[in-house]
């Protein structure tokens, strides 16, 4: 498996969506991600991360709370939020970092 590291720097914008399965407003969220991956296309790379089956990433990231997402740029944490975020705002926010 690739370095969490790896994998954040691998592209220029990059969300991390950590979920669960048996999480209510994560299955709210998956259809919100598909639709803005369809949005802003290549600009985004979006990787979800299974927080039962990931504990140890999602501890070292302090992830306390299912949905949380982290958009690094570069490699760097430049924005993150728990809960269910509206397209429109995860729209918004990618093209101010793109």
């Amino acid at each position: 498996m690739a370095k969490f590291s790896d994998i954040t720097s691998s592209h220029g914008l990059v969300l991390v969506d950590f979920h669960a399965t048996w999480c209510g407003p994560c299955k709210m969220l998956a259809p919100i991600l598909k639709d803005l991956k369809n949005q802003v296309g290549d600009v985004l790379k979006i990787v979800k991360i299974d927080v039962d089956k990931h504990q140890q990433l999602a501890g070292t990231l302090g992830v306390r709370g299912v949905p949380t997402m982290i958009l690094y740029k570069n490699g760097q944490q430049v924005w993150r939020q728990s809960g269910v975020v509206p397209l429109d705002n995860l729209k918004q926010l990618i093209n101010s970092y793109k």
